[in-house]
């Protein structure tokens, strides 16, 4: 019989995050899920969907802990493609349409997910929810180069998903396409 191989591709900083774990019924009883839904949201109060892949979850999770939003919810994409309409439909269900989704990635615009998801679905994400990006300005390079600049930028960047700096302002740092109303 044919096996796929399985490649997990991880950054270092993961690997013993507190968060980044499953316990042993999971691994034995669980199966691999492309969208892994929000379950700590309640879709009733739910104003803006964040969909996201990979560490950025941590991040905007424990933003929002800290800031104690509970009208937003945040899901992560575990499998960029091929990304198929009816999961994405699926996990984007239970919240109400019209609700803004933003892609947050921490690549600049022009690289990582956001450039394939723009050229997929354009403005609007299926036809039903209007459909942002947060993500660094577009470079050559996917990194500054400079930790401290890192800081700064990603600081930005986790800001400007929850929409807590004034959103007619943009910072050079970072690229948002975000509703003039959130």
């Amino acid at each position: 019989s044919w096996r796929k191989p399985l490649i997990v591709m991880t950054p270092k900083s993961l690997l013993r995050h507190p968060r980044v774990v499953s316990d042993l019924a999971e691994l034995e009883q669980g199966t691999f899920q492309r969208i892994l839904p929000d379950a700590t949201a309640n879709p009733d109060q739910v104003k803006r969907v964040l969909l996201c892949s990979g560490k950025i979850y941590y991040e905007l999770d424990q933003q929002r802990e800290a800031l104690g939003r509970t009208d937003i919810a945040i899901l992560r994409v575990e499998q960029l493609y091929p990304l198929q309409d009816e999961v994405l439909l699926e996990a984007l269900a239970p919240y109400g349409e019209g609700t803004p989704v933003i892609w947050v990635q921490e690549e600049p615009e022009n690289m990582g997910a956001w450039p394939y998801l723009r050229m997929r679905f354009g403005d609007t994400l299926l036809g039903r929810m209007p459909l942002y990006g947060a993500t660094r300005a577009a470079s050559a390079s996917p990194a500054t180069g400079s930790a401290s600049s890192h800081k700064i930028e990603q600081k930005q960047l986790i800001t400007r998903a929850f929409g807590d700096a004034d959103l007619h302002q943009r910072l050079h740092s970072v690229v948002s396409y975000e509703p003039q109303n959130l």
